[in-house]
């Protein structure tokens, strides 16, 4: 069950806390792109924002698979720190050149930031489904 609200978190925490945050960098001009993109992608034609949320969740049960077990500071300084640079490495390695975006120090920051948000509200779901759980 613990793997399932790690999911959940992921995926909440992408469509409130990295989309939102891109809102803000969209809405300050820092981005080109708007947030919530609902433009269908390949191979099931679902909504890219939704795409999204799905990695998001599956990263979400990567963080807690690796974070879980911790408490206090560690817990939500892991969640933050490895929120921001895993997803982000395997964007900017990975992801970007397969889609044939460019990498730049202005992505890496981008995604730096917008992932270690995230990286945060996987933190705060997952701390309040285990506080229900008592």
């Amino acid at each position: 069950m613990v793997w399932f609200k790690a999911f959940v978190s992921g995926f909440i925490a992408t469509i409130i806390f990295h989309q939102g945050l891109f809102a803000l960098f969209y809405l300050g001009g820092m981005v080109p792109m708007a947030p919530f993109n609902i433009t269908p992608v390949p191979p099931f034609g679902v909504p890219a924002v939704v795409s999204l949320a799905f990695f998001g969740g599956l990263w979400g049960i990567v963080l807690w698979a690796l974070l879980g077990r911790l408490v206090g500071m560690k817990f939500w300084l892991g969640h933050v720190i490895v929120g921001a640079v895993g997803p982000t490495a395997v964007a900017m390695l990975v992801v970007f050149p397969l889609k044939g975006l460019d990498v730049s120090a202005q992505s890496w920051v981008g995604g730096l930031l917008l992932n270690a948000f995230w990286g945060l509200g996987v933190a705060i779901f997952m701390h309040l489904f285990q506080r229900r759980k008592g």
